[in-house]
């Protein structure tokens, strides 16, 4: 049983455009939303594990001060401690030597800046594994994040301190990272709206021109699809200097909600990218529950998948060129930390499987790596046929073939690499659109006999946001998706 309703929770049942208009029309002030989401936060996150940096007297400082006039002013936020940067917060990426450095970011990332300027009040950042390698928040430098809807389970990762936040109706959004799921699966493992923009569509500067060869995008996690929309067109758009950029929108994404569009054709698979790999039977009947409202709405829908997704050599090759890369990413990584805190890494500084990752890397040549991302490129060229070929609209899949795993499954003590392993089984639907670059969108459309939530991911072909923001919005109306307890306590089980 929750604890009574108070006004706290009353704050917390909304989302950031309610919040937003409470304070627009003089109801609530900023300071008074901040102060509630940082009671909230102090009441649960000891349950939780998810905010890991407060900078509470910061936020309140500056929810008395003038804020930006932007669509969320005034709205309490969290940032992931990973994929970006907040001027002279704490930085430390789910490791150690960060962490024990006490490093301090330097600047506003692009990204952060624009958060700022939609009126967005930063209280803190959020739990995250180390580097965000895993699909699970179980960090070894700062313990396990817990769902808020079974604190047995996992809350997916990396973002998975966000995800939990807003599920718990700590803040409405919060910020978040994808270069292999890491915001589709923490959406689906905690009931949540989590969109992978286009490659480009926001900047990753001024600290990198891109990240992962071009698989990371970063947006936030929400619980509408009308915060998506908006936060999305607060943030989208190139900076000086970025490599390359997602062509404009062709309107602003909020005003996609407003009219239902053309009906779609619209194929659908419960298969895996990875034939070792199956999907549960609650994940296909998410999947079915999807497909029948789809087809209600008038939507065209047949079982079909991309072709090259069916040739087992895609698969193979794919996997041998990404973990390849991966091995150089990781290791660029903890060379990038060791430029922060002024000293080499030694094995002793990150966890056991990081190290295994990237030690590899560093004995990859540039024409092997080179190879890898070519290998990225024609495989993209191939999916892309699936809709500039075959005709289709949208791809839908389960998130994640599986539900939220129990907490512990991607730590083994004698394995270092068992949580690589493990991380196979739960990517194998998200992470070819992070090679691919397109669109993706989990979906909170279905709960498990066992009360835990379930998603489902639409894919567009590259820069349709709008198709996958219009499509998201019919569903959440015809079926509307439940919510966790907004103030998780320690009966929660």
């Amino acid at each position: 049983m929750n604890e009574p309703t108070t006004p706290l929770d009353e704050f917390a049942a909304l989302d950031a455009t309610a919040q937003a208009e409470l304070v627009r029309t003089g109801q609530v002030s900023a300071l008074e939303l901040v102060d509630a989401a940082i009671a909230r936060i102090e009441r649960g996150n000891q349950t939780l594990n998810a905010v890991i940096h407060q900078r509470f007297e910061k936020a309140r400082d500056e929810a008395r001060g003038a804020l930006p006039d932007g669509p969320f002013r005034g709205v309490p936020f969290l940032l992931k401690d990973l994929d970006g940067f907040s001027a002279g917060d704490p930085y430390h990426g789910g490791n150690r030597a960060l962490a024990e450095a006490g490093y301090v970011a330097p600047v506003d990332s692009h990204l952060t800046t624009k958060f700022r300027e939609a009126g967005l009040v930063i209280l803190g950042r959020t739990n995250t594994p180390e580097f965000g390698l895993m699909p699970t928040t179980e960090p070894l430098t700062k313990g396990p994040t817990r769902n808020p809807w079974n604190l047995k389970h996992s809350t997916g990762g990396s973002s998975g301190g966000s995800a939990a936040s807003v599920a718990a109706g700590f803040v409405p959004m919060a910020h978040a990272g994808d270069g292999g799921g890491s915001i589709r699966i923490p959406a689906s493992s905690c009931g949540l709206v989590g969109l992978k923009p286009t490659r480009g569509r926001h900047s990753m500067g001024p600290e990198a021109g891109e990240a992962w060869g071009g698989l990371v995008a970063r947006m936030a996690l929400t619980r509408t699809v009308r915060d998506c929309a908006t936060i999305l067109q607060a943030v989208q758009g190139a900076m000086p200097g970025d490599p390359y950029t997602a062509p404009p929108p062709l309107r602003p994404y909020p005003e996609e909600l407003l009219s239902p569009g053309r009906r779609l054709r619209i194929g659908f698979t419960t298969v895996p990218s990875d034939p070792s790999c199956s999907s549960a039977p609650e994940c296909v009947r998410a999947v079915d529950e999807t497909v029948r409202q789809l087809e209600s709405l008038g939507h065209h829908i047949e079982e079909a998948r991309p072709a090259v997704w069916k040739t087992p050599a895609f698969f193979e090759t794919t996997l041998a060129h990404f973990m390849a890369a991966y091995g150089v990413w990781t290791a660029a990584e903890l060379d990038r930390v060791a430029a922060m805190i002024g000293r080499p890494l030694t094995e002793a500084d990150v966890e056991p499987g990081t190290w295994l990752i990237a030690e590899p890397g560093r004995s990859v040549t540039g024409l092997a790596y080179l190879s890898a991302i070519e290998a990225f490129q024609n495989g993209s060229r191939e999916m892309a046929k699936f809709w500039a070929d075959d005709g289709y609209d949208l791809l839908l899949t389960p998130t994640v073939p599986e539900p939220p795993p129990p907490l512990g499954e991607f730590h083994d003590e004698n394995n270092p690499l068992a949580g690589l392993m493990r991380s196979s089984q739960i990517i194998p639907f998200v992470a070819p659109f992070n090679i691919t670059g397109q669109p993706a969108i989990s979906l909170p459309v279905h709960v498990s006999e066992a009360g835990l939530p379930i998603g489902v991911q639409l894919v567009a072909a590259s820069n349709r946001e709008d198709l996958l923001l219009r499509t998201a919005a019919e569903l959440e109306t015809a079926m509307p998706w439940s919510t966790a307890p907004v103030v998780p306590h320690s009966g929660n089980t």
